[in-house]
């Protein structure tokens, strides 16, 4: 009878790791090589992390296969790239009443004397030069020397298991072991060797889990989990 029912109840744990396994999920991971990635691959059943005890939340875990702890696939780096809160510095030589400081707005555009709005959303500050120039040189200016230059990063945000959650000033080179540490270090029940990490990358809103050391960006959401024990 005993042999009877632990047949019976490890094939429902395996019906039910099945079901889970055919849900998507991306995360991301630092591959051998120091490059970031990120993986599609399969939920990790509860209790599988980065150490033992500790678990992901619901739908996150490794792929199948994969090195213990790391993944392979697209960078989710890439250079980077404007949007509403950032504040620049723009110079167009020889021109005094030009040359200033910009904030990109809600909608993602500046404004600029002669040449009114120019779009910033998703553009590299060379993309912005070269596109203030187009403008002024529709008219306004003959061969126009256009420079951008970051003044101040938007701001990051970080939420969960840390002791205290907000809004935070970006600081340059921040990982985010460092933005837990601006946040007040860890709740007593947070998991420690991860986060999740909300970016919008080409356009798309990325949902992935990261180890502490990976690097931080901008206008990120960094959500500490809660552990499962």
């Amino acid at each position: 009878m005993r042999v009877t029912r632990f047949l019976m109840l490890f094939l429902a744990v395996a019906i039910v790791v099945a079901g889970c396994a055919s849900q998507p999920v991306a995360y991301v991971a630092m591959a051998p090589n120091g490059m970031d990635s990120a993986v599609y691959g399969s939920v990790g059943a509860p209790g599988v992390g980065y150490a033992s005890g500790y678990g992901y939340a619901p739908g996150y875990g490794y792929a199948p296969g994969s090195m213990p702890g790391y993944g392979y696939g697209p960078s989710i780096q890439g250079p980077y790239t404007l949007d509403s809160g950032d504040r620049l510095r723009i110079v167009v030589f020889g021109q005094d009443g030009l040359t200033n400081s910009y904030a990109v707005d809600a909608s993602g555009h500046i404004a600029m004397p002669l040449i009114g709005s120019v779009s910033a959303r998703g553009a590299s500050t060379d993309e912005l030069a070269n596109r203030v120039s187009e403008k002024l040189r529709d008219g306004y200016i003959r061969e126009p020397h256009v420079a951008v230059e970051i003044e101040a990063y938007r701001p990051f945000f970080i939420l969960g298991e840390v002791t205290a959650p907000g809004q935070y000033p970006y600081v340059a080179n921040m990982t985010a072991e460092t933005a837990v540490a601006i946040a007040g270090g860890f709740g007593p029940r947070a998991v420690r060797q991860s986060v999740i990490l909300n970016r919008s990358y080409n356009g798309q809103q990325m949902r992935v889990a990261v180890p502490l050391s990976y690097p931080l960006r901008p206008g990120d959401t960094v959500n500490v989990q809660e552990r499962w024990f």
